[in-house]
Parts: structure tokens; sequence; C-alpha cells
């Protein structure tokens, strides 16, 4: 995945308002040995790339100038507060060599066939959908899959829990819980139907 950039020669509030006006975000490129480098992008093409989910979790090729710039990571989009506009960019350059640490989503799977959900009608709930973990820029996953297929009613899914892929490891705590499933008033929780079967069994 790329991002089209032009250098930015001029630099302050009233410059970027008025790339702003005439459709460009201002951004910046930080990190690595070379010094930051302000640049500016389309704002169309920006406002649709960083929409996706996968633009964030990504190694993108920064080309600045019709150039190659090298491979850079997407830290953070600044936002207008109440109008769809995106006010500024932050990218990080990545080397190869060199591990990084950043956030990637968890796509939450199996859930409808989970011991939590078909016998206990449990809601499962999410209270994060990200993690921070560390890698080489070539390990970068897309996304963390996370298997509920076992989950039962009741139980707690913890960050430790969590497969992660070949090369890549947890930045956050363990027992950040990352998926509860919540047994609803009047429903048993699987555990509880089967101590009530054995007991009918006696």
């Amino acid at each position: 995945m790329k991002f089209n950039a032009t250098t930015r020669s001029v630099k302050g509030t009233s410059a970027s308002r008025r790339l702003r006006r005439a459709g460009r975000v201002p951004a910046i490129v930080y990190g690595g040995n070379a010094e930051p480098l302000n640049i500016e992008l389309d704002h169309n093409e920006t406002y649709h790339a960083v929409r996706k989910e996968e633009y964030h979790s990504s190694i993108l090729e920064l080309i600045v100038d019709g150039k190659s710039a090298g491979s850079v990571l997407l830290r953070a989009v600044q936002w207008h507060p109440y109008k769809q506009q995106v006010l500024h960019v932050d990218f990080q350059r990545v080397a190869k060599d060199e591990r990084i640490t950043t956030k990637v989503p968890l796509h939450f799977v199996n859930a409808d066939i989970s011991p939590a959900v078909k016998l206990s009608a449990a809601v499962i709930v999410h209270p994060v959908t990200e993690l921070e973990i560390s890698c080489l820029p070539g390990d970068l996953p897309q996304g963390i899959e996370v298997d509920l297929s076992n989950l039962e009613g009741g139980a707690v899914l913890h960050a430790g829990d969590v497969k992660l892929p070949e090369g890549v490891t947890l930045v956050q705590q363990a027992d950040l819980v990352v998926a509860n499933a919540q047994v609803r008033g009047g429903a048993a929780s699987s555990s509880d139907q089967e101590e009530g079967g054995e007991a009918a069994g006696e």
C-alpha cells in the first residue's frame, strides 16, 4: 500500500489552513536517522485511505515527489471535531531490521458456535478491540484473530490467552480482558448446566 505526497516547504498554522482550503493535508514523517520531513497529501485520497482498518496496521510505502521515501507506519490522524475532514497525519519511518511497537485490531470469530452463546445464551462483550504488540516490520499482522469457539458462559478471555502470530509479542499486560461472556439474568452458565445434569442423574 502506498501514500503519495509532495514536500511541504512552508510551516505554521496559517500555511496549514491555506493547504486545507486547497484540498491538501499537512503531514510529517519522523523517526530513523533522518530529519523530520514536512509533506502534504491529497485530502480525498487520504480521507478514504485512513478510514480503512488495514492502513493503520500495515507497513506503507511513502512516495514523495514521485520517488520512494521508504517504508513508514501511520502513527496518528487528526480529525476535525465535527467535519469529515482530516487535519493532520503523522508517519513514522521504519527499518526492516528494527522492531516496532504498535496497535493492531482484533478480529473476533466463532462466537456464534461457542458454548457461551449456544448453551448459556450469553452476550459476549469486547472491552478492547485492539492490542499493542511488538514485532519486526515484516511480521506485522493487519489484524489478530481471536477464536471464541471454546468460550463458556461467564468466562473471561485475557490478552495473554490470545494466540499471536509468529514473531509477534504482546506489549500490554497479559491480564487485560479482551472478551467477556456475560450470562443474562435467569440463564444458567455452562458449568451450572453440567452440575444440574449430574444432580438429575443421581
